[in-house]
């Protein structure tokens, strides 16, 4: 499991506003940290508008968005399938979405 692969990940279950079912997910979390842990870190991909914090991609041929404003930590057991890599200017927007998310 490595930065950027796209899996298809079980969020169920889910309270409230939280993303749910299972879906697309891009890891984030660094290498070293997926290498050693149990969990990975994961945007849920969905469809829809691009809102502030969500980040357009195109996953199989199927637009979406990147839902960075639902980052989750999940354990690697939710993890079903790995389905794709995202890669170049996606994988950058995403990256500094978290980024700008997270500025001071």
């Amino acid at each position: 499991m490595k930065r950027f692969e796209v899996w298809l990940v079980n969020l169920d279950p889910t309270v409230g506003g939280e993303i749910k079912k299972t879906r697309p997910a891009v890891i984030v979390s660094p290498d070293e940290l997926n290498a050693h842990l149990q969990t990975v870190i994961v945007v849920p991909l969905t469809t829809g508008r691009v809102y502030p914090f969500r980040v357009a991609t195109r996953v199989q041929g199927k637009k979406g968005v990147a839902a960075v404003d639902q980052l989750r930590t999940v354990d690697k057991r939710r993890l079903v399938k790995k389905i794709s890599t995202l890669r170049g200017k996606t994988a950058e927007r995403i990256l500094a979405a978290l980024s700008e998310m997270f500025a001071l």
